[in-house]
């Protein structure tokens, strides 16, 4: 009975304390996340206090009474304590524990902008107003969605990593000890891993959703309904075979072509003596065969545009109903493009550019604008191709440009100067 009972107590004993250690690891590896979020939270008061008492355009600050400047001067002091305060022990923490949350930089350039305004004044200021009006913090929706689709960021390439007080390594390598002792990480791990699968799995189906639906559509779409109808119409209404000056002079050469086969045959003896009448019956059935088969090119043509546009309904169809497929997709993306090396980037940027703004990219554009010409059955317009090519590369080109600039050095400067030593 006495070992029964002091069994029971041991065992009660051993759930408490371990129950107290899971709290305590769990208040611990919160501590950056918890931090961050209370200076967050004072930088909205004083974000508040400014839009409420300090953002009227009808009031001027110099008006009020000295009783209610004290007030919110203190109110605000207060909340840069907070803020100063909960950011150290972020600094702290952080470069002790590995934290990855996508709202983390959301967060920090919000306090940065509500601290930047006190940061620049005057130690003997007595404003308490800033000059400028920041705008107020818009969280990006597509962050937001992350966490509710199981998206994980951890892979991530981070935009700013501040040295902390002890190396990062030394932070990684507790975190590994903590997650290899956690008796859930098992658990932890095989759940990271089908989330990655099903976001793979996601990717792939929507990707190929995403080519063969309008594929299809503009296939079926041509040959099942709207060919049969042209048809119809077009017979009816005795349609001229060439729809432009470039099949006319195509069918004629084609024509010229067999003729000239044909005495040239004749000549040499390689073939039966033909009479003039039977050369121009020759030539007579052949041109009704090249009249039918340019006929069906012009009907080809006009099918085209119509099934095209039926392709593109079906393309915005699927992108407008698979809105969380395609924040599933972003973040695939995102987590491949941040997984390759800086060489890998910009190998992959100095690729894109030179194709499609590079030295020999003009013989490229002419191609696909004279094949998309003939898909429509238009006439190729070389002064049209050639505005094309002198304007729409130069802009591509630009556009390149100002995203490195903007975005790339951001994120990834170590890239930006591999791509500048490329192509150097």
């Amino acid at each position: 009975m006495r070992a029964t009972f002091s069994w029971d107590n041991t065992d009660e004993l051993r759930k408490k304390v371990g129950k107290y250690l899971r709290a305590t690891n769990k208040w611990f590896f919160e501590t950056p996340e918890r931090s961050l979020e209370q200076a967050y939270n004072a930088a909205l008061i004083i974000r508040s206090i400014e839009e409420e008492y300090l953002g009227d355009r009808n009031s001027n600050p110099a008006e009020q009474g000295k009783n209610v400047k004290a007030y919110l001067k203190a109110d605000i002091d207060k909340n840069l304590g907070i803020i100063k305060l909960r950011l150290a022990e972020f600094k702290l923490s952080r470069s002790i524990l590995t934290i990855s949350n996508p709202v983390i930089l959301e967060k920090l350039r919000f306090i940065d902008e509500v601290l930047v305004k006190y940061q620049q004044k005057n130690s003997n200021s007595v404003a308490l107003i800033p000059v400028t009006e920041a705008s107020p913090i818009t969280l990006q929706p597509d962050k937001i969605k992350a966490d509710q689709h199981g998206i994980d960021s951890k892979k991530f390439e981070k935009p700013t990593e501040k040295t902390g007080a002890l190396p990062r390594s030394i932070g990684r390598t507790l975190n590994r000890i903590k997650t290899e002792l956690d008796p859930e990480s098992e658990t932890a791990v095989v759940r990271d891993f089908r989330k990655s699968r099903n976001r793979t799995k996601v990717t792939i189906r929507f990707i190929l959703l995403l080519i063969l639906i309008p594929v299809l559509t503009q296939q079926l779409s041509k040959e099942f309904l709207v060919k049969p109808i042209i048809a119809h119409v077009k017979t009816e209404n005795n349609p001229q075979i060439f729809l432009n000056v470039e099949m006319q002079e195509e069918a004629f050469r084609e024509l010229e072509n067999f003729e000239a086969s044909l005495k040239f045959q004749n000549l040499i003896n390689q073939a039966p003596k033909f009479s003039s009448e039977e050369m121009e019956e020759r030539v007579k059935n052949k041109a009704i065969k090249i009249a039918e088969e340019f006929r069906d090119k012009s009907r080809d043509a006009v099918s085209n545009i119509f099934a095209d546009f039926l392709g593109l309904a079906a393309f915005g169809v699927v992108i407008a109903t698979s809105k969380r497929e395609i924040v599933t997709v972003k973040f695939f993306m995102d987590e491949i493009v941040y997984g390759l090396s800086d060489s890998a980037k910009a190998f992959i940027i100095i690729l894109c550019t030179d194709i499609f703004v590079g030295f020999h990219s003009p013989h490229g554009w002419e191609v696909i604008l004279e094949g998309f010409a003939g898909h429509l059955g238009l006439a190729a317009n070389q002064s049209l191709i050639s505005l094309f090519i002198a304007t729409v590369p130069v802009i591509l080109d630009t556009f390149f440009k100002y995203w490195i600039f903007r975005y790339l050095s951001r994120v990834s400067p170590s890239a930006v100067a591999t791509l500048r030593n490329m192509n150097e």
